[in-house]
C-alpha cells in the first residue's frame, strides 16, 4: 500500500498568464495605441509642412517678445510692454478670479437655495423653486448678457449708487473699501486661516465626545482664542496695519478702494446664479436620499433641527453630492471662457488678441488648453481625495 506525503502528491499544474487570450488582447492594445499615435505624429508633421510651406512660424519663442496689447483688468502688474508670457499669466490669473470665487460663492447660494427648497414655509419653498427652474431653463451667455447691459444701464460715477458708506454701484463697476496688505499682513491671516482649520478639527472632537457621553461642550471659547486672540497678539506683534482704505470721486472716477469692472460683475453674476441653480437641485436630493429615519432618531433625542442638519443629515448628504458637484465645479471653470462675450481678459481673450497678432493659432490654442486642462484636473483631484475620505469605510 502506497502512502501519498505532501512532498508526493501531484501537484496541480499551475496556468501561465501567457494565455492566447491575453496575448491577443495585449496585441490588440499595442497595435491601437501605435496606430493613434502614427495618426497624430502625421497630422502634427502635416501641420508643420504646410506652416513652413506658408511661411508661418512655429514655436513657442513668441512668448519672449513684447505683447503690446492692454489689459484694463488685471491684478498682476501688467504694461504693454511686458511680454507675451505675462500676458498669459495675466489672463490665467483673471480665470482664477472668476472660478475660484464663482465656486465658493455658487457653493455657498446653492447649498442655502437647496435648504430653502426643503423648506416647510410655502413662500420661501416656491421662491426657491421659482429661482432654480427659471435660471436653470435660460442659456447662461443670455444671463450673462443681461447682466452686463444691466451693468451698463447704471448711472455714471458722479451719480453712482451707494447702498452702503464707501460702497459706489455704477457704470463703471462695483467699488469696494480695500486693506492694504503687506508681508505681515498674510502672516496675519494665515494665522487665522490655521486657526479656522484647527477650529473645526476641535469641533468634530467635541461632536465626537458629546455623542460618546452625551454632554454637550461648547466651542466658541476656543474659536475666539484660535481665530481671534492668537492672529490679533501676531498683529500687535508685527506692527501690521489694517487701515480701511475709502474709495473717493475724482473727476470722472473713483481712486483707492477695490474696483470690480462691469465686465467682470457681470460675469461672476451670471456664473454664480446660472452655476447655484443646478448646485440647489443637488443639494435637494442629496438632502432628501438620506433615510427618513435618521431625522426621527435624531428629533427622538431632542436635537435641534439645525444640529441635524449640519452633523447628521449633511455629512451623510455628501456622500450623494460631492460627484454632481464636482462637475458642476467643472462646468463652471469652463463656462468662464464666455468671459470674451463681454469683453473680459481671461485667458481665451488673451489667447485671442494674442493669435491675432503673431499667427500663431496652434501654440496658442494648444496653451489655453493647457491652462484648462491644469484646472479641471486640479479640481478633479481634490474632489476626488474628498470624496473618498468622506465616504462609508466597510468593515
Amino acid at each position: 500500500m502506497t502512502i501519498l506525503t505532501p512532498e508526493s502528491a501531484p501537484r496541480k499544474r499551475s496556468r501561465s498568464w501567457l494565455t492566447r487570450e491575453r496575448v491577443s488582447g495585449l496585441l490588440w492594445q499595442i497595435l491601437v495605441v501605435g496606430a493613434a499615435i502614427a495618426i497624430v505624429a502625421w497630422l502634427w508633421s502635416n501641420a508643420l509642412h504646410n506652416l513652413s510651406v506658408r511661411r508661418i512660424s512655429t514655436g513657442f519663442a513668441f512668448l519672449g517678445r513684447e505683447a503690446g496689447m492692454p489689459i484694463a483688468d488685471a491684478w498682476l502688474a501688467y504694461s504693454p510692454q511686458n511680454t507675451y508670457l505675462r500676458a498669459f499669466m495675466v489672463g490665467v490669473a483673471n480665470t482664477l478670479r472668476v472660478a475660484v470665487i464663482g465656486i465658493v460663492l455658487a457653493t455657498v447660494l446653492g447649498t442655502l437655495i437647496g435648504i430653502a427648497r426643503l423648506s416647510s414655509n410655502w413662500l420661501l419653498s416656491r421662491l426657491a423653486a421659482v429661482y432654480v427652474e427659471v435660471l436653470r431653463d435660460l442659456p447662461l451667455l443670455l444671463q450673462l448678457l443681461f447682466w452686463y447691459v444691466l451693468m451698463q444701464g447704471l448711472p455714471a460715477a458722479r451719480a453712482a449708487w451707494m447702498p452702503v458708506d464707501g460702497v459706489y454701484l455704477s457704470n463703471r463697476g462695483l467699488v469696494l473699501p480695500s486693506i492694504p496688505l503687506d508681508q505681515g499682513n498674510f502672516w496675519v491671516i494665515g494665522a487665522a486661516v490655521l486657526g479656522l482649520i484647527a477650529s473645526w478639527r476641535l469641533n468634530r472632537r467635541l461632536v465626537a465626545l458629546q455623542f460618546a457621553d452625551g454632554r454637550p461642550r461648547r466651542l466658541w471659547p476656543y474659536a475666539l482664542v484660535l481665530v481671534v486672540a492668537l492672529p490679533t497678539l501676531l498683529s500687535w506683534a508685527l506692527g501690521a496695519s489694517w487701515t480701511i482704505t475709502l474709495p473717493e470721486l475724482r473727476g470722472f472716477n473713483f481712486v483707492g478702494g477695490v474696483t470690480l469692472s462691469p465686465e467682470y460683475f457681470a460675469l461672476l453674476v451670471a456664473l454664480v446664479t446660472y452655476t447655484s441653480a443646478f448646485i440647489a437641485e443637488i443639494v435637494r436630493s442629496g438632502i432628501q436620499a438620506v433615510h427618513i429615519g435618521q431625522w426621527d432618531a435624531a428629533m427622538a433625542l431632542g436635537l435641534r433641527r439645525s444640529f441635524m442638519l449640519r452633523h447628521i443629515v449633511l455629512p451623510q448628504a455628501l456622500r450623494v453630492i460631492i460627484p454632481p458637484m464636482t462637475s458642476q465645479y467643472l462646468n463652471l471653470t469652463k463656462n468662464s471662457s464666455l468671459a470674451v462675450a463681454v469683453g473680459y481678459q481671461d485667458i481665451v481673450s488673451i489667447a485671442n488678441t494674442t493669435l491675432n497678432q503673431t499667427g500663431q493659432a496652434i501654440e496658442a490654442i494648444a496653451l489655453v488648453m493647457a491652462v484648462f486642462l491644469t484646472i479641471s484636473l486640479g479640481i478633479s483631484l481634490f474632489m476626488n481625495w474628498y470624496n473618498a475620505r468622506i465616504a462609508l469605510v466597510e468593515r
